[in-house]
Parts: structure tokens; C-alpha cells; sequence
């Protein structure tokens, strides 16, 4: 592995960590939202969206956990702001084969693609995919605009 990029993904992990893009609360502009936990780990994430005319005005991340899982969540809070709904659910699953099947991300994925070694701990590719899986669920959930999300295994339908 290349020692100078694995050290430029910690920067931009740490980065995103220390200094948490779209952190807070959207209050009364929410009009999706929806809470993820893994239990393994401990990170707790709320994502809060306001969706206008198909896409995401604005977002909102809020959580604690570990430094993966906070980083995750302010990289998608980055990529999906302004984007289409249809298009941040596309990219949920893009983010996934990234992480099971190691598949290079797009271009656009730009400080995402720093996960990629993630990959490489399965333990840990729970922690990278809370935010996104709780992005999912804030944009798809038919329960109202608020449900909850877990990355524990006996909750992910694989029964």
C-alpha cells in the first residue's frame, strides 16, 4: 500500500471526525428523519433531511461513536446535500459495494473513497455504513417521517 495515501485518508478521516460537516439539528425543517445504532460498537446517528420538490435541501447529522462512524456520517451529510432523493438512495447502495465487494466508488464520492480501507475489517464496515443505512431509512421509511435503524445483525432481515 501506498504509505502516502494511507496517510492522507487518516487526515481526511480525522478531518471529518474533529470537525463534523452538516452537525446538528434541522428542527422544524425536517421532514424525514430516522435514528441508527450499532449496538456492537455504541455509535448512535440521527439524520435529519428537509426534502424539497424530490431533493435534499438540507441535512443534518447527530451522534457520538467512534471516529469511523462519526467520519462516515459527515461525509454523506457532504454528498448528499442538494442531490436527489433517487440519487442519495443510489448512492447508499454504491457505498455498500464499496465496502462488501471492494468496488472502486465513483469520482464524485471525492473524500468517501477514503473508506475504502474500512473494507478490510468487517467489524468496522458496520461502523463506515451506520450513516448510510440510516440514510436509507430516513428517505424510505413508510412509518412517518420518523423510524430507527440498527446495524446489529439479528435486525438486518437476514433471517
Amino acid at each position: 500500500p501506498d504509505v502516502g495515501l494511507d496517510d492522507l485518508y487518516r487526515d481526511i478521516l480525522l478531518d471529518h471526525y474533529r470537525s463534523p460537516r452538516n452537525h446538528g439539528q434541522l428542527d422544524e425543517r425536517a421532514t424525514h428523519g430516522a435514528d441508527g445504532s450499532n449496538p456492537l460498537c455504541g455509535d448512535e446517528l440521527r439524520v435529519e433531511l428537509a426534502v424539497e420538490d424530490g431533493a435534499i435541501a438540507d441535512v443534518a447529522i447527530d451522534g457520538r461513536g467512534c471516529s469511523i462512524s462519526q467520519a462516515s456520517a459527515s461525509m454523506m451529510s457532504v454528498y448528499v446535500r442538494e442531490r436527489g432523493t433517487d440519487e442519495a438512495l443510489r448512492a447508499v447502495e454504491t457505498f455498500q459495494q464499496m465496502m462488501v465487494a471492494g468496488e472502486t466508488p465513483p469520482e464524485d464520492f471525492a473524500d468517501i473513497e477514503a473508506l475504502m480501507g474500512v473494507a478490510k475489517f468487517p467489524v468496522r464496515v458496520k461502523c463506515a455504513s451506520l450513516a448510510w443505512k440510516t440514510l436509507e431509512q430516513a428517505l424510505t421509511s413508510s412509518n412517518g417521517p420518523e423510524s430507527a435503524v440498527t446495524t446489529d445483525e439479528r435486525s438486518m432481515g437476514d433471517d
